[in-house]
């Protein structure tokens, strides 16, 4: 019997936990889901009790499937959907459901924070503006919306951190999930005092920051009771959900760039120092390596995209897959195969939930450009994967323009898996794709991390060399290179046309 570490992952849909042994080979992994309540348009929220019974039951189950004792596992990490916020009262309890990145209520909060700190306050302190999708602008909101219930209020959690609370019984948080809060100066890599003061908060309401690779706490009595995990076993800060996926894809050095596609897509390129986008397309956050930064493009539709067109559209594709024994992915992907390069002229713009990067804009929204008769259901579902890949080249090419070098891409997450999306990717940003063999993105950089923690390995960087490895997955071929050039630019070219007409649109939406 070897030595073990657990990952964990409060991911937006589900709870992964992922069991492997220290030469990065995974022993089990299990998901468990959870709901996501939508009370309004804009809206989004969820349990932090569903986080904690899904969290259990993972554990509980991938610990049955690995077959391996509670005391081979050397220590556990944590990961999460970065930016929600978790309201606790004196007592510890929830105060209210947790408000998620993917909520868009807070733009006059975000605009009310710049206007009460001043914008370039801001920016000095946290090398980002804020946006609608950080916890900052969603504590100023329980402030001013239900003052009653802020009243209550005595700490403030990021969801992996609630999760470590529960765990653990310790509040403390680490610096990469802890940079998507606009308040922690990135450069000192700690809460900062002007922004505290700025909101009417005190250190008091946050937890303790770590760096990501330091055992922070460990499992209490009750937890163990719980998830069969030994009492005291390590529980290292671990990572936000796009840092931790960087770690496990290995970006821990200048010129590897991390493309993740799950709900939300993601680009990340390692930093040796804290630079960032004059223009503010991407975001700036610590990496989960210290002494390293993370530039970060965030798209907020990407794999969320083609499950808005399997629920809504694809129930045949579904009873299909169904009948076969494969995932309804699969099929659409099969039918997107049918269509050609380019999808007859349909363009398909990703903004479902608003959008990021590279145009902060919550008012943004999906559409489908240049429908005919003649395009089917296979049109639809190869724009969309284009689409996507037009927005996540946006990001790449921003991190070009920041001088940040781009020697490898490596993709990762559902998104990536069959092949067929990696190589649109790969024709659309016109470089070679390298998939991680272990593509079990945030969790697994998670283990790595508590690895590193208890001294399994000596660094962020030895756990990556050691567990890493990197599969080919695609090649971009010059054909359809050339006709997703011309297409990009007039993918470009549609978000300014339209950005007046989506905030026409929010405003008749407001107002009914």
């Amino acid at each position: 019997m070897g030595d073990y570490l657990l990952g964990i992952d409060i991911g937006t849909s589900g709870a992964k936990a992922v069991l492997c042994d220290i030469r990065g080979h995974v022993a089990a992994i299990s998901v468990r889901d959870y709901p996501l309540y939508t009370p309004k348009a804009g809206w989004a929220e969820q349990d932090p009790e569903d986080w904690w019974r899904a969290t259990v039951a993972a554990v509980r189950d991938v610990m049955d499937k690995g077959q391996v004792p509670p005391d081979r596992v050397h220590a556990v990490g944590l990961s999460g959907q970065q930016h929600g916020s978790v309201f606790l009262d004196g007592s510890h309890r929830v105060l209210r459901r947790a408000l998620l990145w993917c909520d868009q209520r807070t733009a006059p909060q975000c605009d009310w924070i710049h206007e009460m700190v001043g914008l370039d306050t801001v920016l000095a302190e946290t090398l980002n503006p804020v946006v609608t999708q950080f916890q900052a602008p969603k504590i100023v909101w329980l402030q001013q919306s239900e003052p009653e219930l802020f009243e209550r209020v005595r700490m403030i959690l990021l969801p992996k951190d609630y999760i470590r609370f529960r765990l653990t019984g310790v509040f403390a948080t680490e610096v990469s999930d802890a940079s998507g809060t606009s308040l922690l100066n990135l450069a000192e890599r700690n809460w900062s005092r002007v922004m505290l003061s700025a909101l009417g908060l005190t250190a008091d309401m946050l937890p303790e920051v770590h760096e990501s690779p330091v055992a922070s706490s460990a499992i209490c009595g009750s937890a163990a009771r719980e998830t069969g995990l030994s009492v005291a076993t390590p529980v290292a800060g671990g990572a936000g959900d796009n840092a931790a996926s960087a770690v496990g894809c290995g970006i821990v050095e200048d010129g590897a760039v991390a493309v993740s596609v799950g709900t939300s897509g993601t680009v990340s390129a390692s930093m040796g120092r804290p630079a960032f986008d004059p223009e503010h397309r991407v975001d700036t956050c610590c990496h989960a390596v210290p002494g390293q930064w993370l530039a970060m493009g965030v798209m907020l539709s990407a794999g969320g995209a083609l499950r808005w067109f399997r629920d809504a559209l694809c129930e045949a594709e579904s009873e299909e897959a169904r009948s076969r024994g494969i995932d309804t992915y699969q099929v659409i992907a099969e039918r997107a195969a049918l269509a050609p390069a380019g999808s007859e002229g349909l363009l398909f713009l990703p903004y479902l939930s608003g959008e990021r990067t590279p145009y902060t804009d919550p008012d943004a929204r999906g559409c489908l450009v240049g429908l005919e008769l003649r395009h089917t259901k296979s049109h639809m579902a190869r724009a969309i994967m284009e689409g996507v890949s037009y927005g996540l080249r946006d990001a790449v090419e921003v991190i070009h323009e920041m001088g940040l070098p781009i020697r490898e891409l490596r993709g990762t997450g559902g998104g990536f898996r069959g092949g067929f999306w990696g190589q649109i990717f790969s024709d659309v940003c016109r470089k070679p794709v390298w998939g991680i063999a272990v593509d079990e993105g945030a969790a697994f950089g998670a283990a790595l991390l508590a690895g590193v923690a208890v001294g399994i390995w000596p660094d962020v960087e030895s756990a990556c060399a050691a567990a890493v490895k990197t599969v080919h997955l695609a090649t971009p071929d010059p054909s359809s290179s050339r006709i997703y050039g011309r297409y990009y630019a007039v993918y470009r070219g549609l978000y300014g046309a339209l950005r007046e007409h989506f905030a026409g649109i929010a405003a008749l939406r407001k107002g009914a």
